[in-house]
């Protein structure tokens, strides 16, 4: 398979996160095939978290903040792989990463009536350096205290995208919501 034509394919799951083949990506966003996908949180150690601006041309949930960057592994590849590979394609850096938790949800983009129906692997990681977004990708990148961006969400959900309200909660449940916390989580066996 042609590198082009992976890159625009996602990998569809059953229920149970088990692979049961390959799909256009565009098909499977109009259709809400339940495909793999994977959500990265990055923090500094100011106990601020990297939200992104999603890009204007975004063929669906464009304009939303978001995590630091998500996307889709591609066939054959694994999700860690796919991880470091769009982090550094989206924002110019790598970094060290440590799945937290993986979680399955469906929503729909009303302005597009594409859906997102993922297998989200989310992962933690830490960065002070400097960013190098893909303009095409984001629109706009903030370093934003976690404190003030609860407060944010909960004054206007709407110009947030719902898979990072989820994983924003799912964080705080298991008390990983600071800088702090998570560097002890990345620093665990």
């Amino acid at each position: 398979m042609l590198a082009k034509e992976r890159r625009n394919q996602v990998i569809l799951l059953d229920p149970q996160g088990q692979v049961i083949g390959y799909e256009d990506k565009l098909k499977a966003h109009r259709e809400g095939s339940l495909h793999q996908a994977f959500s990265i949180i990055i923090v500094n150690s100011s106990d601020q978290m990297l939200i992104q601006q999603r890009g204007l041309t975004k063929y669906h949930f464009a304009g939303l903040w978001s995590n630091a960057c998500c996307s889709h592994p591609m066939p054959q590849e694994t999700i860690a792989e796919a991880a470091h590979r769009r982090l550094t394609e989206e924002l110019g850096f790598d970094t060290p990463l440590k799945e937290a938790f993986r979680f399955v949800y469906k929503v729909k983009d009303i302005q597009t009536a594409l859906y997102e129906h993922e297998y989200d692997v989310v992962f933690l990681g830490i960065y002070q350096g400097d960013l190098f977004p893909d303009k095409e990708e984001i629109h706009a990148l903030q370093w934003v205290k976690i404190g003030d961006l609860l407060t944010q969400i909960m004054h206007c959900a709407d110009s947030y995208t719902e898979w990072f309200k989820i994983i924003l909660s799912r964080l705080e449940q298991k008390n990983l919501l600071s800088s702090q916390a998570i560097s002890e989580y990345l620093q665990k066996p």
